[in-house]
This record gives structure tokens, sequence and C-alpha cells, in this order.
């Protein structure tokens, strides 16, 4: 019997971090042009905005309870403690499907120790709740200390987005015709945060790329005035340009040395668009990750 963590694609890993961890992945499936694709398995990001640019009709769905019948039943077979942490329920039905999943495996496997929880998060903050646990295990952490960390750190963990176009929040249904039209005439841009409830919700407009940029890192480090003792997350709808400038001027407004950096996967892209830019934070140093020392990481 062992102890695996296990997650789903919408946490936004890099590679790096999945392959190093040997961490299973679920993959969220995105239809695209009425073909069904999974998130880092059949489709990638790069490929994915390709797509997206091209006009691509796409659309996505939650991993349904017979797809996590699938993954979880390996893990049932040997008898390992599980703890799932899953795409935030504030954006997605992914949690229920895997409850009902897990409600039918126990009537087969009624040993099975498996742990759901939700992340709250969305994009690399939900992939930092996900390596953050990680990195305790690697260092010792139990399970159940594992899953006070991942409570506590999803209360903290801090998501500040901004988009370059408002195509796919109005396609979405997050902005109405009005609003649209009248942003991109004003060349406004929201600054976007992710809930207590794990949902998105725009909080400041702003007008202009450039301006959007920077009152993301503005924002940030009202948040956390201490972004440099921290792991700074920074993703992107494939845009490395605008990925470096606001590494850059994290560098500079708050001293930050850490980075960890990937793409914004199918489960946000494909309401946001292309050009989507985060940074995710926790807001205050962690009790969990000084314990353990996690944070020199990376």
């Amino acid at each position: 019997m062992a102890l695996k963590i296990i997650t789903d694609s919408a946490a936004d890993l890099p590679d790096s971090v999945k392959e190093k961890y040997h961490l299973h992945v679920i993959p969220t499936p995105v239809t695209i042009n009425g073909t069904d694709y999974f998130d880092g398995e059949t489709v990638f990001p790069k490929e994915f905005y390709e797509k997206q640019r091209a006009g691509a009709d796409i659309s996505t769905y939650h991993i349904n309870s017979h797809m996590f019948e699938e993954h979880f039943r390996p893990f049932a077979k040997e008898g390992d403690q599980v703890i799932y942490i899953c795409f935030s329920t504030g954006l997605a039905g992914t949690m229920n499907a895997a409850l009902l999943a897990r409600k039918q495996l126990l009537e087969e496997f009624p040993e099975f120790d498996l742990t759901i929880l939700d992340s709250k998060c969305a994009a690399l903050g939900f992939g930092l709740l996900v390596y953050y646990a990680l990195r305790m295990q690697e260092c010792g952490a139990g399970q159940e200390e594992i899953i006070q960390a991942v409570e506590y750190h999803k209360s903290h963990m801090k998501h500040i987005f901004t988009v370059a176009t408002l195509e796919y929040l109005y396609k979405g249904g997050r902005l109405s015709r009005t609003g649209k039209m009248a942003g991109d005439i004003l060349n406004i841009r929201p600054i976007l945060e992710v809930t207590e409830e794990g949902s998105l919700k725009a909080v400041e407009k702003v007008r202009g790329r450039n301006h959007s940029l920077t009152r993301c890192v503005e924002r940030a480090a009202e948040k956390n005035p201490d972004l440099k003792n921290q792991i700074v997350g920074i993703c992107h709808g494939d845009d490395y340009e605008s990925l470096e400038k606001v590494k850059k001027m994290l560098e500079i407004k708050c001293g930050c040395t850490r980075f960890m950096e990937s793409y914004v996967g199918c489960a946000i892209g494909a309401h946001t668009g292309t050009g989507i830019i985060g940074i995710v934070f926790l807001d205050e140093t962690s009790p969990y990750l000084t314990k353990y020392k996690v944070m020199p990481e990376v």
C-alpha cells in the first residue's frame, strides 16, 4: 500500500513537475470542431491555442464518473491510499462525478481509501496546490497532514488574471454583448480573481493591455508584500512576451526570484482565449511549507 497524490489536467502543472513526481493526471475533455480531445493526452496547449486562433469551435465538459472509475480503479486494485485534488467546484462539476465514481468503486473495493478534495483553485493556482502536496509528501508528510495543508493552502491561494480579448468571456456568458462592445471601443481589459467559492470574478477594469498587466502585478504586491519569499506562478495562453513582461515587473517591484511557469490549459483557456496571463501565489507564509522546508525548491 502506498500513498498516491493525483489530480486532473486543469491543474496546468509544467511537464517537469509531472515527470519528476510521476504524477497521475486525469485529462480534461475538450471538444474542438465536433471532435473530442483530452487535455495533455491528445491535444496540448500550444496546438490548442493555434486551433483557437484559427477560429475553431471549442467547448469543454467535465470528466464524467465513468472516466473517473477507469482512473481510480488501478489504485483500488493495488490497495493504495489516494488523495485526489480536484478542479474547483466553482468552475466545473468535476467533483460530483468523482464522488459518484468513488461511491461505485467502494461497492467493489470497500477498503479503498480515496480522499477527494475540492481545490477551489484554477489553472496554476490549482497546480501550486498540488505541487505543495507533492513536495510535502517528498519531505516526509503523511496523509492527514497533507490533507490539512491542502485545505490551508487553498484558502490562501490568490489568483490574478487578465485577458487579451473579451471575445471568449462574451461567448461563455461571462460578459454581456453591451459590455463587450463598450469594452472593445474603450480598450477595456478586466482583472479577474478567483473567489472563495472557487469561481472567476471580474474585480477591476482598466484600459489597455500594458496597464492590465501592470495592475495584475500591483494587486499581487498588495495581497502579499513579501512575495520575494514565495514561489510565484505565472501562467499564460501562448503569450510568452507578456509572461516575460510580468516576470520582469515582479522581479523589479517585489524582488521575486522563484517562479513556476506554465500554459493555461484547455479547461480555462477555452473560456478566456489566447493571451490570458495569470499570477498565482500564497497570501501569507505557510506553516506547513516552513515545517517541511518546501519553499526553496523552485
